[in-house]
C-alpha cells in the first residue's frame, strides 16, 4: 500500500495537462508572459480543435503562441490580439466564440437538440401509454375452447 500511493500520485500528475509552452517562447517580463498565458487559454488550437494553444503541441499552436507574444510585445491589448487572430482564422480560433447570428447554431444547438429529444420521448411515452390503456379484445369461442384445452393438457 505504501508503494501504491506514490505510484498513483505520480500517474495522476503525469495525466494532468502539462502545457505546451516552450521556454524559448516565453517572454522575459512576467506580467506580459502572464497575459500571453491567459490569452493562450482562450484560443483554440486549429489542429487539435479541442485544446487551447497553450496546451497543444501542434506546430500551428506554437506559431499562434509566438504571434500572441509578438502582438503583446508590440503593445496590443488583449482584445486587439484576439481580433487580429479572428480576422485571420475566424471565430473558430476562440474557445468561447461570440453570440451572434453566425454562431447561433453552436450556442443554441445543444438546447434545441435537448428540447427535441424530450418532445420525442414524450410523444413515444404518450403513444405507448395510450396503446396500453386499450383493453384487449375478448376471446372468441374457438380461442376460449383452445385455451381451455391447453390448460387441461388435453391433446384433442
Amino acid at each position: 500500500m505504501r508503494r501504491a500511493l506514490p505510484l498513483a500520485l505520480a500517474l495522476l500528475l503525469a495525466a494532468a495537462p502539462a502545457g505546451a509552452v516552450n521556454p524559448d517562447e516565453m517572454l522575459p517580463d512576467p506580467a506580459l508572459e502572464h497575459r500571453a498565458r491567459e490569452l493562450g487559454r482562450e484560443l483554440r488550437c486549429l489542429v487539435c480543435q479541442n485544446q487551447s494553444i497553450d496546451d497543444s503541441d501542434a506546430d500551428l499552436a506554437r506559431d499562434l503562441r509566438v504571434i500572441v507574444r509578438e502582438r503583446i510585445q508590440a503593445g496590443d491589448s488583449d482584445g486587439a490580439v484576439k481580433q487580429y487572430l479572428v480576422e485571420r482564422y475566424g471565430d473558430f480560433v476562440l474557445l468561447k466564440p461570440p453570440f451572434r447570428p453566425g454562431t447561433w447554431a453552436l450556442w443554441l444547438g445543444p438546447f434545441l437538440l435537448l428540447i427535441g429529444a424530450v418532445a420525442a420521448a414524450r410523444t413515444v411515452y404518450r403513444r405507448r401509454r395510450a396503446e396500453g390503456a386499450q383493453a384487449p379484445a375478448p376471446l372468441s369461442a374457438e380461442e376460449r375452447r383452445r385455451l381451455d384445452a391447453l390448460l387441461r393438457d388435453d391433446p384433442s
